[in-house]
């Protein structure tokens, strides 16, 4: 198949393309590099340096003609979209509207999208939380990933157009950026590496921090790749249904790079959950996947990764 993938020069959407390829099917990019970096990109694809919200994507859609769109692209920072909320909606919904309207006029097979348990169903009594709970977003990120999914529906209804969204938990693996907020595990494992001290957001009188689930990249691309023929018209959640607080994640890296650096303390973000964890049943039963990877796994891979990367800085 060809398959269409926004974002691929990003950290998840990267370590898809590299599968697709593997898998044998033809892989097209579109990235603008604004948060994206070059050396992600597999070569084998191919590459269109371009914005999400460019009129100009659907002359891609024209001459490439993909069977598949997995639309990862976005603007992922929840503080960001706090505080910028204008910009959040012209990515994270004007870029989708665009490449539904591409994807609607040019007999595309099917969207895969990228939506996030880790943040839509806000401070949910559900706990863990299921793909039936009703959203209570608390940032505009989480609303324009809500807003995301009902356009989807509205393609489906109106032009026929079929979806699969997954809702991910926290992922992290290999790639993830640790500037800015989304990539925590990153952040800890570099500054730790570079004996600096990093920092825990905490809400007070909770000295553990907050809770979340962690699922590694590897198993977030196994499930897109069977949502390319499975879970039609559906919304699955994507984790491990494991509740890990952040201190706990912190001692566990520094416990790997053995490291025996305090971290500081501060306050939460605009935006923060005091707790996150995915109920994951739906995606077993309907998908058949369900993680492989732990987070003592996953977290040693980051940092051999890490390792090699700052070496090559060097």
């Amino acid at each position: 198949m060809k398959i269409l993938i926004t974002g691929a020069a990003g950290f998840i959407a990267s370590h898809l393309a590299d599968a697709c390829i593997a898998a044998g099917h033809e892989v097209i990019i579109l990235d603008n590099l604004r948060t994206g970096y070059k050396r992600n990109l597999n070569p084998q694809a191919k590459f269109y340096n371009i914005d999400i919200c460019d009129p100009a994507v659907e002359e891609i859609f024209a001459r490439e003609k993909p069977d598949i769109v997995d639309h990862h692209a976005a603007q992922i920072s929840v503080p960001l979209s706090i505080e910028d909320p204008l910009t959040d909606a012209e990515i994270n919904v004007k870029g989708l509207i665009n490449i539904l309207e591409a994807a609607s006029k040019h007999q595309v097979k099917k969207v895969v999208y990228i939506s996030s348990g880790g943040a839509m169903y806000g401070e949910a009594d559900e706990y863990p939380t299921s793909e039936t709970y009703n959203p209570r977003p608390l940032s505009v990120y989480a609303i324009n990933k809500m807003v995301g999914e009902n356009y989807l529906y509205f393609y489906n209804q109106q032009y026929g157009l079929d979806y699969t969204v997954l809702r991910y938990a926290n992922v992290f693996g290999p790639r993830q950026v640790s500037h800015g907020e989304a990539g925590v595990v990153s952040i800890f494992v570099e500054k730790l590496l570079a004996e600096q001290t990093p920092t825990l957001n905490l809400y007070p009188g909770e000295p553990e921090g907050m809770i979340r689930d962690y699922v590694f990249v590897k198993d977030v691309i196994k499930a897109n790749l069977i949502a390319f023929t499975k879970g039609s018209g559906q919304a699955f959640n994507i984790g491990t249904c494991i509740p890990t607080t952040t201190r706990a994640l912190y001692n566990e890296i520094a416990r790997q790079l053995g490291k025996d650096i305090q971290p500081l303390e501060a306050p939460a973000r605009k935006g923060d959950l005091k707790r996150s964890m995915l109920n994951i049943d739906k995606a077993r039963r309907d998908l058949g996947w369900q993680p492989q990877y732990g987070l003592f796994e996953g977290i040693a891979e980051v940092i051999d990764y890490y390792k090699k990367f700052l070496g090559e800085k060097r």
